[in-house]
């Protein structure tokens, strides 16, 4: 009973949480301000890391929002750099390239996504998508959510690239009706396209204000590394033969 009410307990804090900011969205009608100017440096420089370094190791494409781009977090903080070096100390040799940008929809994503996968020196072995917590803080069509993710896995396996989709999950705040339609879109997409599946990209930081920067949502370097510790042996399973 005690872990239930823990559980519940971070449901309720989590929709109060996405409440807020989808209040504070929803309140101003301009578009969201771009990324820190060092986020949108070490985007750029991601997409064309250097060759002595690629030579031999997998390569792994982590194609996504601000909680894949290392939002407010030092450069080697994020969730590449980190998830790169978990991998690492596991034997394996992985360039982990960070393809994050804080803001963005899915339709943003789509919209990037041959820019991307062209500016590489090769084709990925692997591709991490994580788009759509956007979607659902702005409160957009989950049909549309579910068009552009469709979209952006379909190109992604025309190119012969391997996918793990880590998902989202709609904040309570959003009705029971727009989660009844929001939340089933990763696990679906993700057995239709053959791809794997991370359930959700907070899972064991929301709720947990240590975890968290101040605004309540992103991970802190703490966070991160909670979150890498779980995604880490999933990507791993992906990438051994």
């Amino acid at each position: 009973m005690k872990k239930e009410r823990s559980l519940a307990g971070r449901i309720l804090q989590y929709g109060a949480m996405m409440l807020f900011v989808y209040l504070a969205s929803s309140c101003s009608d301009k578009a969201p301000p771009p990324p820190p100017p060092a986020e949108t440096a070490q985007a750029a420089n991601a997409v064309a890391p250097s060759a002595p370094k690629m030579a031999d190791a997998k390569l792994v494409v982590a194609f996504g929002d601000s909680l894949y781009a290392g939002y407010n977090l030092d450069q080697e903080k994020g969730l590449a750099p980190v998830l790169e070096q978990a991998l690492n100390r596991r034997g394996m040799k992985v360039r982990v390239v960070n393809a994050g940008v804080s803001g963005d929809t899915t339709a943003a994503g789509l919209a990037r996504l041959a820019f991307t996968l062209d500016g590489l020196p090769r084709k990925p072995d692997l591709m991490l998508v994580g788009l759509g917590g956007n979607d659902m803080l702005r409160g957009l069509s989950p049909m549309e959510t579910r068009a552009n993710l469709g979209a952006i896995l379909t190109e992604t396996q025309r190119r012969g690239i391997k996918i793990l989709l880590t998902g989202m999950l709609a904040s309570p705040n959003m009705g029971p009706d727009y989660a009844a339609a929001f939340n089933p879109i990763y696990p679906e997409l993700a057995k239709r396209y053959d791809a794997t599946l991370y359930p959700f990209m907070l899972d064991g930081v929301i709720g947990k204000r240590s975890l968290q920067l101040p605004d309540g949502i992103h991970p802190n370097d703490k966070g991160v590394t909670v979150i890498v510790g779980k995604l880490a042996p999933v990507v791993a399973g992906v990438l051994k033969p």
